[in-house]
């Protein structure tokens, strides 16, 4: 492989429909980079079904809105954060996601990639809009009914009302359906009375509250005539026209925070806030004329996780985030060490360029390999979404495998994108721990991710329990004990499904299994049946676990959560590693398929290293075919070497998007180069 030559990019192809909300500007290219032809094609070949929609974006939006100067005091923060947010909805990256009929597109997939491009920039921008549009408008869109739909998604669109997702208290976060909020319904005032009844249930860490929140989707416990029907949201208003907070509710600021300072998070508490029976988002349950609770889904458990469930793309959001964060990491560190000269060598001149030395190529080409990998599983979860959001009858097992991988991409892309980001800013030493250098402000700001829209242990366990019960019971449905015993049915056969629906798996691995071993080092289909198995041998030996224990039904998965974690996560590797093989397969032979399907070796590779104890521990790899393993990762580093610049421009952030100092003045930091 070579490097390909610098071009000025190609004209995008602008007509992509654009949401409520958009000027003239969103058609208007006014975002010029250069690229080699090599890294297009690589931004082509990863685009998915919105490869349009992020080609628009990246021609469109203008640098100063994706950065923000890190030197801004959190009030400067936050203003800057406020003014980018009504710049961003000029731009059409804003109302994908709502309904036709209030302006968007009724594209929940599209509304993912808004939040993905805007991440590509400032990131208390895209959680500040990821909040309002994503959160608190997804809330409306997902959970009310035409009326909530025709009076408070237009002025969400507009900006004219900026609401909040009031879900976390300082007592529940994960555990969401043992939030204390009461909502009380008084059948005769025909309102619905929202209380924090003790310190614990104040709700907190919530974005837009401490300021610009006018309104809030309020998740809470709903009690009709002394029965409680588990949690529900109801719509309350924060804030009048002076931006006053409303009588009974108390309103107060988290603060200075670890990164994010353009969200301004606080706390709200309510004290009997009273709001129209109307303001309950009543979709799966609801009261009617008569006072009395009404819902089609029996049984409080079902119908919650239901409820969450409508909300899937917020996980998958934030892994999209994170992913971006990683990806503009290691933007910055490539060509950095692309750039950056330290220690001479014997018969060379001058001094040796970061990026020839194995070790630096070993912190970030599997890395990279690793960034590709889940645009491809990120493309598929997005495009699942907006196909079972299409569909006309929904299809729950489908659903209920969406929230499953949703759930396991945001746990594994938001640790992968932290650990990078820290690898990243050690690889660019001293230039690296420069705010002005964009890697400190990044890896800050990324941090929330690994407990933002649950944390990912939590999630984790949920994956595996969605494993466990096969799908065939909603989340929450079984209880611990009910999963326990659920383990003991066919998993073997289970399994068999789950694998077997990509033919070009079945016939890679077929393919693999006629070579010897000596020889099947860099075949997919070696790679595709390493990963299989250990999930397969992972996941059947739980369940054995789980079935001979005996006693108290908490203990038996509690002694079990590192094997129900790492079920999980061999279940995610494998999930990716075929999302990444069927996008290879369907691109056309040349230099770009070449390409990825060495960062896809890399990627397997790198992942069999990393596990390299427990395959070797379960007889699944010889000693002599590990260090095999660790050869051909240094050899694959040494190939991918030459276009590593094309790798990185392929992950599609543009150079102008990356706020870094080290890269616009490169004779300052990257002296004798």
């Amino acid at each position: 492989m070579t490097a390909s030559s610098p071009t000025r990019t190609p004209a995008v192809d602008t007509d992509v429909t654009l949401p409520a909300g958009a000027t003239d500007q969103a058609t208007e290219v006014s975002t010029e980079e250069r690229i080699t032809e090599l890294g297009e094609a690589l931004r082509r070949a990863t685009g998915g079904r919105y490869g349009p929609a992020r080609d628009l974006a990246r021609a469109s939006v203008p640098a100063d809105l994706m950065v923000r100067d890190p030197g801004l005091t959190l009030p400067e923060a936050r203003e800057w954060t406020r003014q980018a947010l009504r710049r961003l909805v000029g731009l059409g990256m804003a109302g994908s996601g709502f309904p036709v009929a209030q302006g968007g597109l009724d594209d929940l997939g599209r509304s993912c990639v808004d939040f993905e491009m805007t991440a590509h920039g400032d990131l208390s921008l895209t959680v500040k809009s990821g909040v309002h549009f994503g959160l608190y408008g997804g809330a409306v869109t997902s959970l009310g009914t035409a009326w909530h739909h025709e009076t408070f998604i237009p002025p969400a669109i507009s900006l004219e009302q900026v609401g909040c997702y009031a879900m976390t208290e300082f007592g529940h976060g994960s555990d969401v359906a043992s939030l204390e909020t009461t909502l009380t319904y008084d059948e005769e005032t025909d309102e619905i009375v929202v209380h924090s009844p003790t310190p614990s249930s104040v709700k907190s860490y919530i974005g837009a509250a401490a300021e610009d929140a006018s309104i809030a989707a309020v998740y809470g416990q709903l009690v009709v005539g002394g029965t409680s029907h588990g949690v529900h949201v109801v719509l309350v208003p924060l804030r009048d026209e002076a931006g006053e907070p409303l009588p009974g509710i108390t309103l107060g600021d988290n603060g200075h925070k670890g990164g994010l300072l353009g969200v301004d998070n606080g706390t709200i508490r309510f004290d009997q806030v009273r709001v129209p029976r109307r303001m309950l988002l009543n979709r799966y349950g609801g009261i009617d004329d008569t006072g009395v609770y009404v819902s089609d889904i029996e049984g409080d458990s079902k119908r919650f996780f239901t409820m969450l469930g409508t909300l899937v793309r917020g996980r998958i959001c934030v892994a999209e985030g994170a992913a971006v964060s990683a990806r503009k990491a290691l933007s910055i560190a490539t060509r950095y060490a692309l750039r950056r000269r330290q220690f001479g060598a014997p018969d060379r001149e001058g001094e040796v360029v970061l990026l020839d030395y194995l070790a630096h190529q070993r912190k970030l080409l599997p890395a990279i390999a690793t960034s590709y990998a889940y645009m491809f599983a990120l493309n598929e979860c997005v495009e699942r979404l907006q196909e079972l959001h299409e569909m006309p009858e929904k299809d729950l097992v489908a659903q209920r495998e969406l929230e499953t991988r949703a759930a396991g991409l945001k746990a594994v892309i938001t640790r992968f994108a932290n650990d990078t980001n820290q690898v990243c800013r050690e690889a660019c030493g001293g230039a690296g721990y420069l705010s002005e250098n964009g890697l400190t402000t990044l890896r800050a700001d990324a941090d929330v991710f690994a407990t933002f829209e649950g944390d990912n242990t939590v999630l984790l366990q949920l994956v595996a329990k969605g494993l466990l019960t096969g799908y065939k019971e909603m989340w929450g449905d079984l209880d611990v004990r009910g999963m326990v015993q659920f383990a003991a049915r066919s998993i073997g056969g289970q399994f068999v499904e789950a694998t077997s629906v990509r033919p070009l798996v079945d016939r890679l691995v077929a393919a693999a299994a006629r070579r010897s071993e000596d020889e099947t080092l860099l075949e997919r289909g070696w790679h595709l049946s390493m990963f299989a198995d250990r999930e397969r041998h992972v996941l059947e030996t739980l369940a054995t676990r789980l079935r001979k224990s005996s006693g108290d039904a908490f203990e038996t998965f509690n002694n079990a959560q590192d094997h129900v974690l790492l079920a999980a996560r061999t279940h995610m590797d494998r999930v990716v590693l075929e999302a990444f093989a069927a996008g290879i397969d369907a691109l056309e032979e040349g230099t770009v398929r070449d390409v990825l399907e060495r960062l896809c070796t890399l990627y397997a590779l790198s992942s069999i290293e990393a596990d390299s104890g427990w395959f070797l521990s379960h007889n699944r790899m010889s000693p002599a075919r590990a260090k095999a393993v660790t050869a051909q990762i240094n050899k694959l580093c040494g190939e991918l070497r030459p276009v590593a610049l094309e790798l990185v421009e392929g992950m599609g952030v543009p150079e102008a998007w990356l706020g870094s100092a080290m890269l616009t003045d490169p004779e300052r930091w990257t002296p004798g180069a």
